[in-house]
């Protein structure tokens, strides 16, 4: 088979309910899926074209950037850097833009596409997935999960990144990052579950305080109503879970997508079967873990050796 029939074998697959493993990146489909394009070439149109329409519009108000950052709780620069689309804002930032500028949803209207580009190609979809989750379940052996990490903790993770990440696209993955945390306080609450190893507990990423501060975290968000955190200790002699990290997620209207995620590629699986095989696993991972009780003792007992 010749690859100009692959890749049309492929894109015909990839579409959701079918049953494939797709890249979450452009829509949940690219050519392939395989080849990623380089972070930052999809979403710069966006940006720039975005940044140019908010300078447009500062103008025509008579606003210098300033005034108008002022406006915004932004200093002059950060202003210039939106404008020149060498930085996104959040979704809040473009509404209020959109408030102060008397755009009438010119502004606002590009929300949801700027807010795409704060994350890798390979992540996108997950992150949209994220928004409209009933239920996410979540093991992972390696690091805290991004949705549990302080900011402190992200920006160690992000630093130790080879080849390095340029400053710019840290922050931008910092104010990502936390702007995901919204799911938390989210109305009605989903149901969130995370089993980590107890070895990630451990690693004093960043230094002892840095670890300090995320362990603390953890013992806050764990005491929330709609959350379970659990660890897996090393000492176990099972663990379902020896294949990696993985993440189940359940939408609104019923169905339930897998995601895993290795060296800067990812799959989403769709298959519902497949769906319902890794949620059942994270069940035996979550019954071979400590309870969440237990957990939260064992995190505080790890605080107080440090």
């Amino acid at each position: 088979m010749t690859k100009r029939t692959n890749e049309a074998a492929a894109r015909s697959a990839v579409r959701e309910g079918d049953g494939a493993v797709v890249s979450p990146g452009d829509g949940w489909e690219n050519d392939d899926g395989v080849r990623r394009r380089p972070e930052g070439e999809a979403g710069q149109g966006v940006v720039t074209a975005f940044g140019r329409s908010m300078k447009t519009l500062r103008v025509r108000e008579g606003l210098d950037r300033e005034e108008f950052g002022r406006l915004l709780g932004y200093s002059a620069s950060t202003v210039a850097s939106f404008e020149q689309g060498r930085r996104i804002p959040l979704p809040r930032t473009i509404d209020r833009a959109d408030e102060v500028l008397r755009a009438d949803g010119l502004l606002s209207v590009w929300k949801e596409q700027v807010e795409r580009t704060q994350y890798p190609v390979f992540f996108q979809g997950m992150a949209k997935l994220e928004k409209e989750a009933l239920e996410l379940l979540s093991y992972d052996p390696l690091v805290v999960k991004g949705l549990l990490q302080t900011e402190e903790y992200t920006r160690a993770l992000l630093a130790m990144r080879r080849p390095p990440l340029d400053p710019e696209t840290i922050e931008q993955r910092v104010a990502a990052r936390l702007a995901r945390q919204d799911i938390f306080d989210r109305r009605p609450a989903p149901l969130l579950g995370f089993v980590m190893d107890e070895s990630v507990l451990r690693h004093r990423y960043g230094g002892k305080g840095v670890l300090r501060g995320e362990l603390e975290h953890l013992l806050l968000i764990g005491r929330k109503p709609n959350v379970e955190i659990q660890v897996m200790p090393t000492d176990c002699e099972e663990n379902a879970g020896v294949n990696g990290p993985f993440t189940v997620v359940t939408r609104k209207d019923g169905k339930k997508f897998v995601y895993a995620e290795t060296q800067q590629a990812s799959t989403l699986e769709t298959d519902q079967e497949q769906a319902a095989l890794a949620a059942a696993r994270y069940g035996i991972i979550r019954s071979q873990a400590l309870t969440p009780r237990e957990s939260m003792g064992f995190i505080k007992r790890l605080l107080g050796e440090l």
